[in-house]
């Protein structure tokens, strides 16, 4: 893969003044391609957005305003269909018992989200450029290679969401492949709305988050939780009574939470917006500002998960399959079968969630689940599409057009969610749900490791970079998501009783930790234990990249 002459960076020793570091605070260049000369590149951020002036404000929210957009965007992917999917199973297995594990899971993808967004603020550079430039070819491929499998496994569940709400609302006259169908078709229209502005855009995904809340609230609002449960649930970490399952679930809300691609997603997202990245105070005000923004967007997601977990931990928490069987019967419902005629606990989905609502609350209850199931499928899909773009753009250098480059990441991830369509029933889906989350969880590393390693670096992010507190608590962080996410992988595997498959998973085993161990020990060394500083290419000396011009800086 070449490089343009133009790509390259001058490195000097950070100049002092009286002991001060006068750095300039982008010491890593956006990338610059000869391409770029000769035809229009286009990409998401052909208009930045303008930050307005303010005199000597501690607080402005004007300000606050104009870097409102790749927050929500960003907690999108806290309510695709998968964590909704996680909510209802959370609430029907474990009632409110389980609340505190996701409000402590979304304060620690808000912490995660905020390296991710100072990466982009600080460096000019989203996630996956910083890794191209970064990493050695042969591990920045297998990087590559691993997130897109990320993304594809998160982007299955999308459209299948959107694909089974669109079943429900046609009372099964859309069948999951014409569902599909349709998710890809509209996808690429409401791709291209930002061709008439950036904020235009982020107003379409803001009325879709508005559609979910209001959708989940009203089943909130029917069901009329019992509000001294939710508390306790919420703020006592504890949970009384639980076992096996109950645990597989909390590892679960963990898992469906905190996702690979949203880093690079949101790392990417922040270069929206007009900041003078040699001006330390505007950087130092972005920053700010990302974060009051993504800890509003995240909180509103919360809320909204809640709503879903407080509904079936009130209605359907130890239900079994024969009482729903009869509430269905009752009702005339045609999808009484679904649930055998037996005393096992009921173990839903996002489709059966929908039939349930609508035998024990009328069809209006189904009808406005399923108008928040699309709504939660289609915006996550479009954010996927980005996330896929982004990616590929930034470990790859690509320099396609847009539609090739759209076309590219839509078919790659689309194609084996298609075939699924095909070949699946829309009411069997929760087998591969479950594969498709591990499939995730084994990702969450490779952007976890990542992000930590480079917000880490004095040299990539000068003054910016993770202070000592930073980096034991992101390290911490880092290490428990992913032990957490590694021990439902290996609950997954063992319950696959086959003896291939564990000889297999074994081998893939090995070679996944040697390269997890690749990138640790590059961690470690950003992080500041030089013992292990022999070869590492990254290096935590202060530094000073004199930039040349590319087309993101024109």
């Amino acid at each position: 893969m070449k490089r343009g002459k133009n790509e390259k960076s001058t490195l000097k020793d950070s100049p002092q003044d009286n002991g001060v570091q006068t750095n300039q605070y982008s010491s890593i260049s956006p990338p610059a391609s000869p391409v770029a000369q000769e035809e229009p590149f286009s990409t998401y951020f052909e208009d930045k957005v303008a930050i307005p002036e303010s005199v000597n404000q501690v607080f402005s929210f004007r300000k606050l305003w104009a870097f409102t957009g790749p927050g929500f965007l960003m907690s999108i992917a806290y309510l695709d269909p998968g964590n909704i999917e996680s909510d209802l199973q959370s609430g029907a297995k474990a009632g409110f018992k389980l609340l505190w594990v996701l409000l402590v899971a979304t304060i620690i993808g808000l912490l995660l989200q905020r390296l991710a967004a100072r990466l982009g603020v600080v460096t000019g550079m989203h996630l996956a450029e910083v890794c191209n430039r970064q990493y050695p070819t042969v591990p920045r491929v297998i990087l590559w290679l691993m997130v897109e499998l990320a993304i594809i496994g998160s982007d299955m569940q999308e459209v299948i969401g959107c694909a089974i709400a669109l079943n429900l609302l046609s009372v099964g006259r859309i069948p999951l492949w014409g569902g599909v169908l349709i998710t890809i078709t509209d996808t690429f229209v409401f791709l291209f709305l930002d061709k008439y502005g950036l904020r235009k855009l982020e107003a379409f995904f803001g009325f879709l988050i508005t559609v979910m809340a209001l959708s989940f609230g009203y089943e909130y609002v029917l069901v009329k939780p019992d509000q001294g449960e939710l508390l306790k649930g919420m703020f006592l970490p504890y949970c009384a009574g639980c076992g096996p399952v109950q645990l597989e679930q909390a590892v679960g809300i963990v898992g469906a939470v905190i996702m690979p691609h949203n880093i690079y997603l949101h790392s990417a997202l922040v270069k929206s917006r007009d900041i003078d990245r040699k001006n330390k105070k505007e950087v130092k005000e972005a920053n700010k500002y990302y974060f009051i923004e993504s800890t509003i967007a995240l909180f509103i997601s919360f809320l909204i998960n809640v709503f879903v977990v407080a509904v079936f931990a009130e209605a359907f928490y130890n239900k079994t399959n024969m009482e729903v069987h009869e509430f269905c019967n009752k009702t005339g419902s045609p999808h009484s079968d679904l649930f055998p005629q037996n005393n096992n606990t009921l173990e839903v989905d996002i489709y059966k969630g929908g039939v349930v609502l609508g035998c024990v609350f009328g069809p209006a209850a189904l009808y406005i689940w399923a108008i928040g199931i699309l709504a939660a499928g289609q915006s996550s899909t479009m954010t996927g599409t980005y996330s896929g773009q982004f990616v590929m753009e930034g470990f790859l250098n690509l320099r396609w057009s847009r539609f090739a480059r759209v076309l590219l990441t839509r078919s790659i991830a689309i194609t084996p969610t298609l075939l699924v369509a095909i070949f699946q029933d829309v009411q069997h889906l929760t087998g591969m749900n479950d594969f498709l989350n591990v499939l995730q969880s084994m990702q969450l590393p490779f952007a976890l490791i990542p992000i930590l390693t480079f917000t880490s670096l004095t040299s990539i992010m000068n003054d910016f970079a993770n202070g000592l507190v930073w980096k034991i608590s992101g390290g911490v962080v880092t290490l428990v998501v992913c032990a957490i996410n590694m021990y439902f992988v290996v609950v997954y595997v063992t319950a696959l009783n086959s003896v291939l498959l564990y000889v297999l998973a074994a081998l893939f085993s090995i070679a996944y930790l040697c390269f997890v161990g690749y990138l640790v020990w590059h961690c470690l060394v950003a992080l500041g234990v030089s013992c292990l500083d022999f070869g590492s290419r990254v290096s935590n000396r202060p530094a000073v990249f004199i930039e040349e011009p590319s087309e993101y800086d024109s």
